[in-house]
């Protein structure tokens, strides 16, 4: 008697409530650089073929992802780099302006402030907050360093949508909750913790020790796999390259140079 087959598991991506995969989500920024950089350079169509090269993905999976935003490109022609620059930002929410608190003003938080990058891609960096004395009070970057103690009228007052937190890891829960209790709705994270909050909330975490453990764990294969294609397959080389590998002797050592003397 034939049993039946299993079915066959499929694996299905995790939607966003219109429809387009996170995957597909966590893609998007890529390709708007890489067409960014295009449109820089007065390239005015591009094919997936290119643009899936310059954005660092397979050629079918650009089409797929694009095709969730109803952009098929014209055979033989491609993608109108404008026009797809278009898509993109209004699919990611970039045609509006969005407006950011920054949360710890330490040597990460300066470096964020300062970054210009924001502007570009419809970000602004519209208040710096501190619970340090030191730093209340201290301009940075055109802005006046707030007190923690004025958050909740900060993001009100502002109209303030993400909060990023640059905080030790120890303040990062409470400096979450706070920004939540304000109003915010979106977290950006920097702290080394994992952050807990509501239904409604999206959090992103961003962890530069873990994106260096993981590119270690990669070296480290890397290495291993170059040693083993190293290794001799056959028998005998093995054997001559145990040999040569083995310590000589001192006995043996002592000869060899009395008979180079001679």
């Amino acid at each position: 008697m034939t049993r039946p087959r299993p079915a066959r598991l499929v694996r299905r991506d995790r939607t966003t409530r219109d429809g387009i995969p996170e995957a597909t989500v966590s893609r998007l920024p890529f390709y708007l650089q890489a067409l960014t950089a295009l449109a820089e350079r007065g390239v005015a169509t591009v094919s997936s073929e290119e643009l899936a090269s310059a954005a660092g993905v397979g050629s079918a999976k650009l089409r797929k992802d694009l095709s969730h935003l109803g952009s098929y490109g014209t055979r033989g022609v491609g993608y109108e780099v404008q026009y797809l620059i278009y898509q993109i930002s209004r699919e990611l929410g970039l045609t509006q302006d969005w407006k950011v608190v920054i949360v710890g003003i330490g040597n990460l938080g300066h470096a964020l402030a300062n970054y210009g990058g924001f502007t570009s891609r419809g970000f602004t960096v519209a208040a710096l907050v501190d619970a340090d004395p030191r730093v209340i009070g201290e301009t940075v970057a055109g802005l006046t360093v707030s007190s923690l103690d004025s958050l909740d009228e900060t993001v009100s007052s502002l109209g303030i949508q993400i909060g990023v937190v640059a905080t030790p890891g120890p303040a990062a829960q409470e400096i979450c909750d706070r920004l939540v209790t304000a109003g915010v709705t979106g977290v950006l994270n920097f702290a080394p913790c994992v952050l807990t909050v509501p239904d409604g909330v999206m959090v992103r975490r961003v962890d530069l020790a873990t994106e260096l453990q993981i590119l270690a764990f990669h070296e480290q294969r890397r290495a291993a796999n170059r040693l083993a294609g190293e290794m001799p397959t056959e028998p005998q080389d093995l054997n001559a390259a145990l040999n040569a590998a083995r310590p000589v002797p001192p006995a043996t050592l002592t000869k060899s140079r009395a008979e180079a003397a001679g």
